[in-house]
């Protein structure tokens, strides 16, 4: 498997980390100097992903595309309603001349606050047709308070809404989308008129800016350019195979990241885009490609799932069980990455034979390097934390420099002339070259003096086939795991559990209680609820 630093320039791909390496190495950097000959060849093999050219170099450009290429075919359907790209383009249309009118600019930011639909498909083809940026809330699950902390952090011009929304919205200059389309002037002013000299903006210019759950206090908003996301959507194995007419299911909540790559990755690519009402499954079944976090996928039947060619899961660990499961009948993505680093940029196509679950390599035209706290290379197969570079990084925390400081750094791997992320996350290198994840750093805990990491106990509960889904927490001084769903007989499978647990790992790791419920609660985004776990288990402990 060993490559020398002369043979990798046999493709395209491998000549790119040659350029990489004789920068490197030829100049002795001192980044890499400490590692040995060997470590440096695969620091440059295994971290850098593939150089390629996406298919556009702006979201609305790639819609836009479509438009002119297949303005018949359908862009999207809700509610036994479809919309094609020609109508969609026309309806955005009428709502950016609106916009313009008011004296939306390019790089304004648009509060896009609506509940999945087609209308919200439409504000958001709007705030790109000028060169804006929008944020995107769901009026129905935030609450008002958050909304105009978000509102007034992003400096918000203007809020697109719905008719029934606007009493609560945080600005006067509220549109609702619905009664302006519904409105005979607008129509009659307008009509299919475009937006002649659209402005070509830069791909350096922001697209969204998606805010944090706030489980912390304020929440924190990460703006994302068009180029981190082009990287990802429009080059492959980011793109999921989706061709025109491709059906994608839109199953997440609007302001989580993974439904960009749901939205924007389907009409950027020509694809059908379903959007789902209150049922996931039902959603799901009728798709060809899914995207979900594994939460949300292990309420998904498989076997019903007939039509399904590309799944992908991130946002948090994937239980090898699952993975084997979907990857039996599509092509299975396992992959990683927060929401700075755009989306996922790391990518692992699964198997149903494989043991160990990677989270794969770095995506196209990105990098991952595996540092200990002085920011330097370990060894490779050590584990370290992850940091990731390339055109995945975001711009930066709005309005937060302390944070940015903290969280962003010049990449020294280029010579300090581009910026890599701390994901937070803790990682190594296997012999494949492949990326294995041992969780969050926030996730190392404190048992009886001893440091554990609650996701090597969780993918061990998760082997199992009556287990759906776990969580395991420090509570108290105490390791705990909650499991859903209950079992026939959970003192049989607490046994087994423990057993396992203790084949594999030291006896600290092993939960001194085991809980199981029907359901893991979930948050709005699709995760566990591990704040929602806590209060079970403080609920549960108090009744004792």
């Amino acid at each position: 498997m060993k490559k020398t630093v002369e043979t990798l320039q046999n493709s395209p791909h491998e000549a790119r980390m040659h350029s990489i390496a004789n920068s490197l190495l030829t100049l002795n950097k001192a980044p890499i100097a400490h590692l040995s000959t060997a470590e440096q060849e695969q620091f440059i093999q295994f971290g850098f992903g593939s150089a390629e050219t996406p298919a556009h170099t702006n979201v609305y450009e790639a819609f836009a595309y479509w438009c002119q290429k297949t303005p018949s075919a359908i862009a999207a359907e809700h509610q036994n309603q479809q919309i094609s790209y020609r109508e969609l383009d026309n309806r955005a249309t009428i709502i950016a001349l609106l916009l313009k009118q008011k004296g939306i600019r390019q790089g304004d930011r648009i509060g896009l606050y609506l509940p999945r639909s087609l209308h919200f498909l439409t504000g958001l083809i709007a705030i790109l047709k000028l060169g804006a940026v929008y944020v995107p809330q769901d009026p129905r699950i935030v609450p008002a308070n958050m909304l105009r902390t978000i509102s007034e952090l992003s400096e918000q011009k203007l809020i697109l809404t719905l008719e029934s929304f606007l009493e609560d919205m945080p600005l006067d200059t509220s549109i609702a989308i619905d009664s302006t389309l519904d409105n005979p002037l607008y129509q009659n002013l307008y009509g299919n008129i475009k937006l002649i000299n659209h402005h070509r903006y830069s791909d350096q210019s922001s697209c969204f800016i998606l805010f944090t759950s706030g489980t912390t206090g304020t929440p924190n908003g990460v703006e994302v350019t068009h180029q981190n996301l082009c990287n990802i959507l429009y080059t492959s194995p980011g793109n999921l195979h989706i061709l025109p007419g491709t059906k994608v299911a839109q199953l997440l909540n609007i302001s989580f990241d993974m439904a960009a790559w749901e939205i924007l990755g389907c009409l950027g690519n020509g694809g059908h885009l379903l959007i789902r009402d209150k049922s996931i499954a039902a959603t799901a079944e009728q798709a060809e490609v899914i995207i979900a976090t594994p939460t949300i996928l292990t309420g998904i039947d498989s076997d019903r799932c007939k039509h399904v060619k590309t799944v992908a899961v991130a946002g948090e660990p994937c239980p090898l069980i699952l993975a084997k499961q979907w990857s039996a009948k599509a092509n299975f993505y396992n992959c990683c990455g927060p929401t700075e680093t755009t989306i996922v940029n790391t990518m692992h196509l699964c198997s149903p034979s494989e043991n160990e679950l990677s989270i794969g390599k770095p995506t196209p035209n990105n990098s991952v390097y595996i540092l200990n706290e002085d920011r330097k290379p370990v060894a490779i197969g050590e584990v370290g934390t992850m940091w990731a570079g390339g055109n995945c990084v975001s711009k930066g925390y709005l309005n937060n420099p302390e944070l940015n400081d903290k969280k962003y750094a010049p990449d020294p791997f280029f010579f300090g002339k581009r910026t890599m992320f701390n994901t937070g996350d803790l990682g190594k290198w296997n012999d494949h070259g492949e990326l294995i994840h041992y969780g969050r750093i926030d996730d190392q805990v404190k048992i009886k003096g001893f440091r554990v990491e609650l996701d090597a106990v969780t993918a061990i509960i998760e082997r199992f086939p009556e287990v759906t889904r776990a969580v395991s927490m420090k509570f108290g001084d105490a390791l705990v795991a909650v499991i859903s769903p209950v079992p026939i007989f959970p003192e049989e499978l607490t046994a087994m559990i423990r057993e396992e647990i203790q084949k594999e790992l030291p006896y600290y790791y092993v939960p001194g209680q085991m809980e199981f419920v029907k359901e893991l609660p979930k948050t709005s985004r699709g995760k566990i609820d591990k704040r929602a776990v806590k209060t079970f288990l403080n609920i549960q402990n108090n009744e004792r």
